[in-house]
């Protein structure tokens, strides 16, 4: 009897290791109110198959949906899963399900703050998860002591340096070997780094058991969402020469100004003359992968066809050949589409306004 009980308690123990359990988002709203609104209108919140239609029409194309029925992408896009290892190992069957709540959870909070550390491999990193559950790493100096769970005082140099991101967004190389997208993680800007971008000091308490006048933002300001906040980092300033004239925009962040191999950056410019507006010729902004010199989806390309793509601390100029006057206003919009509008047919998005909307990222009018 003895060793049946020890032989069912070493199945569980193992059964537990494999497959981690969350809590889930809304347990964390009831004292972390303020946080857990942001968070609930984020990406992260929302990176599921059934949440995001871009990433849905993507994956509906994958080799592994198609022929397999695995869901590879579960490691960063539904990494709370209650059946993950089956997503992650070859020969297994394991697909998103809208009615599985440990799926539904997308990139959920308990998942993040129990990140303990980061292991790194040629193709993709992998977060390493602290298995005690309700014990999670904070990004504060004096932790007050919560009845729902406990903050580990140890010092988790991820989160401190901001390259907790670094499990999911370091970088993702194909069977190929080609890098389809990176993030640099040695990042020196002044001190700044991820979390100090992404997610910088608001006002508002971080929990309502301890009274903080800021937090950090949990909404992750990016490409979809609060790309205001991000503005800071790329400037945008205009030459005046005799018969043209020259945009510089510098780019202040350690990564290119769109990481995503479907983003497309846009430069529209014009002028305003006295009641005349004169439009420009447009400067684009893409990092177009592909295979024997065509465009393709990322799991067949072997080369990047085309990229002009602004990089990481890059300082752009856009030239053109047009003699401003006196009086001229210069307007300048930068911003991108989050899919690019020559894929949207492909991809089956050309209804859906998130995917072919043009998003205004910065703006401004230069007088002469």
């Amino acid at each position: 009897m003895k060793i049946i009980l020890i032989s069912l308690l070493l199945q569980i123990s193992l059964f537990a290791d494999k497959n981690l359990i969350f809590a889930p988002s809304e347990e964390c709203k009831e004292c972390h109110t303020q946080i857990y609104d942001e968070f609930f209108g984020s990406m992260h919140a929302k990176s599921t198959p059934s949440k995001d239609p871009i990433h849905n029409a993507v994956w509906k194309k994958h080799p592994k949906n198609k022929k397999f029925s695995q869901y590879v992408c579960g490691k960063c896009h539904t990494p709370t899963a209650n059946n993950l290892d089956d997503m992650l190992t070859k020969g297994k069957k394991a697909m998103p399900d809208i009615n599985n709540k440990t799926h539904q959870e997308a990139i959920s909070c308990a998942y993040c703050h129990r990140i303990k550390d980061i292991k790194e491999h040629k193709g993709s990193n992998t977060n390493i998860i602290n298995k005690t559950q309700k014990s999670y790493y904070g990004n504060s100096d004096n932790h007050l002591e919560s009845p729902y769970h406990k903050i580990i005082e140890q010092k988790n140099k991820h989160i401190k340096n901001g390259n907790i991101c670094m499990g999911c967004h370091s970088h993702k190389v194909n069977k190929h070997s080609l890098t389809l997208c990176a993030t640099q993680s040695e990042n020196d800007m002044g001190g700044a780094n991820c979390i100090s971008c992404h997610m910088p000091k608001v006002k508002g308490s971080a929990s309502n058991i301890s009274d903080t006048k800021t937090h950090s933002f949990h909404g992750f300001s990016g490409a979809h969402f609060h790309s205001d906040m991000l503005t800071q980092y790329v400037d945008i300033s205009i030459l005046k020469n005799k018969n043209d004239f020259i945009i510089t925009i510098d780019n202040k962040s350690p990564h290119s100004l769109l990481l995503h191999p479907l983003r497309v950056g846009v430069l529209k410019i014009s002028v305003k003359r006295a009641d005349k507006t004169i439009k420009l010729k447009k400067e684009i902004f893409v990092r177009i992968l592909g295979k024997n010199k065509k465009p393709t989806m990322p799991w067949k390309a072997d080369s990047v066809v085309k990229d002009t793509m602004i990089k990481a601390n890059e300082k752009r100029e856009v030239k053109r050949d047009f003699k401003l006057q006196k009086g001229d206003k210069v307007d300048i919009i930068l911003g991108w589409f989050l899919v690019n509008p020559k894929a949207l047919k492909k991809l089956g998005l050309e209804q859906t306004k998130k995917a072919k909307e043009f998003h205004i990222f910065k703006k401004q009018i230069f007088e002469f």
